[in-house]
């Protein structure tokens, strides 16, 4: 999942610290294999009740209501009562984003063309959403996710660059900057005594902007 050719992500500023952190807990709560698999499921099916979840995504019906109970807590699904049911739906911009990029990186890595395709909606194999799942898990972390923002905001930087522009200490910076690196999420490039960053192409930078995004929409209520 490294480095797909993907559409650009271009945002204009970088968010509060505060509201990044909001957003770290959500995309953190998606990276879970059965939450993802949920959202997948709402993703191209739309709203769906929990006992059509369940069945769906292969769980016993209480563990999907305690998953979907944390979601919408986290402001990722919205619940609508209809007489004794209640239908849940996907409530935020960065699932179904997400699920855009994911559908598009496995049409690379497979060659499946249909998945290229703009709007396209099918559930991926489970052992793929499982390694995304994994995957997500590795930035959903605040202060990476500050990192990601500041490179998708500002391009090729510098540790100094980077730390200032986050706020956080060098030797933090450097560390999870050489995690980042490792995970693929970043590349770097020496020049003299010095070491550029780029952030590379793939969900990671899928969510800074679906973040943005959503951000946009509904400010501080985020």
């Amino acid at each position: 999942m490294r480095n797909a050719p993907l559409p650009e992500v271009k945002i204009n500023t970088q968010l509060p610290a505060a509201i990044m952190a909001r957003a770290a807990r959500g995309i953190a709560y998606i990276a879970h294999p059965v939450r993802l698999r949920i959202l997948e499921f709402l993703d191209v099916n739309g709203h769906a009740s929990v006992s059509a979840i369940a069945s769906a995504v292969g769980i016993d019906q209480t563990i999907a209501s305690q998953h979907l109970k944390k979601m919408r807590d986290a402001h990722l699904v919205t619940t609508t009562r209809r007489g004794i049911f209640i239908y849940y739906e996907i409530g935020a911009e960065y699932p179904a984003s997400i699920f855009v990029c994911l559908r598009k990186l496995f049409g690379h890595m497979t060659d499946q063309r249909r998945f290229l395709r703009d709007g396209h909606r099918e559930i991926l194999p489970i052992d793929y959403t499982t390694m995304a799942a994994n995957r997500i898990k590795l930035f959903a972390h605040v202060d990476k996710m500050r990192i990601l923002e500041y490179l998708t905001y500002r391009g090729e930087s510098c540790v100094g660059d980077i730390m200032a522009g986050v706020q956080l200490p060098q030797a933090i910076t450097s560390q999870y900057l050489k995690k980042l690196g490792e995970d693929g999420f970043v590349t770097a490039r020496r020049d003299g005594r010095y070491v550029h960053y780029t952030i590379t192409a793939g969900v990671h930078k899928t969510a800074i902007g679906c973040i943005h995004r959503r951000y946009e929409r509904v400010g501080d209520a985020f």
